[in-house]
């Protein structure tokens, strides 16, 4: 196995250091912005999609067509992942990020303009389809670009935390969309969150483009790519190399981030639904648990990834899983007690163990790949488990719940099952954490 050499443990200068600080900036803000985009349509589906694009469906029904169009999103992303893959490891990491940044912004700032159903009947759900289409092909090809950007960089012996910081983006945008809809329905009657009030949380999304875009045009190209660039060592094909040589390596990543998307869905998504329409608890207590959630995720992120860059991707995440796995059935009976406390502790336990898993994924699925595929390999990992695992989950678990006539239990038997997928594909997985980024070789 390739070792990382003393010569890439520092950065060489104070321009490096300079440099990496407004990398580090730009991906994360960027993801943080990206997150928001797609975490806001999944609140907006599991609290008001049923009546504004299927008002003629009884509300469970309702609830089953909203995360139907929430799932499609996650079918999109590998196509994403193959689209902006090619491009990212074609012409460059920072360019690519910067198209789907943008195709991102759009799409959710057009949902926010959407006519409902009553308006424009059945035109109204089919462009929502269409749009949601266009946000998880703009999220397929961000993740890889983001985490790449960074571990890419000089400071090899630090990955696990510089990849560590785009993952911040997913529940730091979480925890933006969930305050921004807790300020919009505590501030609107019932009537005037439904009839105009969701749109706002999309329409800020324009806003945040802005200050995203203006972050990413300023950060410069990884190291690693801008060395395949000079030694002209870049895959004519992404795709069909990466599937002629690291096959395996995409299977192994997608079994890897299983548990991470579909978990995190299992507690921002589905148990915001049960929650208010299984439990009739209201929505603002939901709300909070998501939050409590998304707060301890962020906050474990960092620490948890800087310790794996000493003793290992491997026991972190296996660890973490096991105790998900534990953890299935617990959650459930905290949050069924009704108790706030309970239900808020339950989340935030919750939101350490998913932050541990999907931390550790930014350092740990890059470094199976070499790098002139590591964009397409990486993402399509990620991806297909996102569209196998992360969309349909809360659409699996309602069907599941209402099949055994409103018995919680299908639920957290479903996030034990993926946490245990996860858990044998780190088994299997090697350990990655001295492996050199700037290599070909040992892949």
């Amino acid at each position: 196995m390739a070792q990382i050499s003393d010569a890439a443990v520092a950065l060489p200068s104070n321009q490096g250091a300079g440099s990496l600080s407004r990398t580090a900036l730009a991906a994360t803000v960027g993801t943080t912005i990206e997150w928001y985009d797609f975490q806001v349509y999944g609140l907006a589906a599991a609290l008001i999609f049923n009546s504004q694009f299927f008002p003629n469906f009884d509300p469970v029904a309702g609830t089953l067509l909203s995360f139907a169009t929430f799932a499609v999103g996650f079918l999109a992303r590998p196509i994403g992942a193959i689209i902006f893959g090619h491009m990212g490891d074609r012409i460059g990491r920072k360019s690519t990020l910067i198209a789907t940044f943008l195709l991102m912004g759009i799409a959710t700032l057009l949902v926010g303009c959407l006519p409902n159903y009553n308006a424009i009947g059945i035109l109204a759900p089919i462009l929502l389809v269409f749009l949601r289409l266009v946000q998880g092909i703009g999220l397929g090809g961000e993740w890889g670009g983001a985490v790449l950007i960074m571990t890419e960089s000089e400071a090899q012996s630090r990955r696990g935390f510089l990849g560590s910081l785009p993952q911040l983006g997913s529940p730091a945008g979480l925890v933006i969309a969930t305050l921004v809809f807790g300020a919009t329905t505590a501030k609107m009657s019932a009537d005037q969150f439904a009839s105009w009030g969701w749109r706002l949380p999309f329409l800020l999304s324009l806003l945040l483009v802005v200050v995203g875009a203006f972050a990413r045009f300023s950060m410069p190209e990884s190291q690693a790519f801008s060395q395949v660039k000079r030694t002209n060592a870049v895959a004519t094909f992404p795709l069909v190399e990466t599937l002629r040589t690291q096959w395996r390596e995409v299977l192994l990543a997608a079994g890897l981030f299983l548990v991470t998307s579909g978990g995190f869905y299992v507690y921002v998504t589905f148990m915001v639904a049960y929650g208010s329409t299984n439990l009739g608890l209201p929505r603002e207590l939901m709300l909070n648990g998501v939050l409590a959630f998304a707060i301890t995720e962020l906050l474990i992120i960092v620490p948890i990834c800087a310790l794996s860059d000493r003793i290992g991707r491997r026991p972190v995440f296996v660890l973490s899983a096991i105790f998900t796995i534990l953890f299935s059935f617990p959650l459930f009976w905290l949050v069924n007690t009704k108790v706030t406390s309970l239900i808020l502790l339950g989340m935030a336990i919750g939101g350490i163990a998913n932050g541990v898993l999907f931390g550790i994924m930014g350092s740990f699925g890059p470094e199976l790949f070499k790098t002139s595929v590591r964009y397409t390999g990486a993402s399509l990992g990620y991806q297909l488990s996102a569209a196998l695992g992360g969309g349909l989950t809360p659409l699996i678990a309602t069907a599941l719940v209402k099949w055994s006539g409103g018995s919680y239990w299908p639920a957290p038997a479903w996030l034990a099952g993926l946490a245990m997928v996860s858990l044998c594909a780190a088994i299997i997985a090697p350990e990655t954490r001295s492996r050199s980024l700037s290599s070909e070789e040992n892949y």
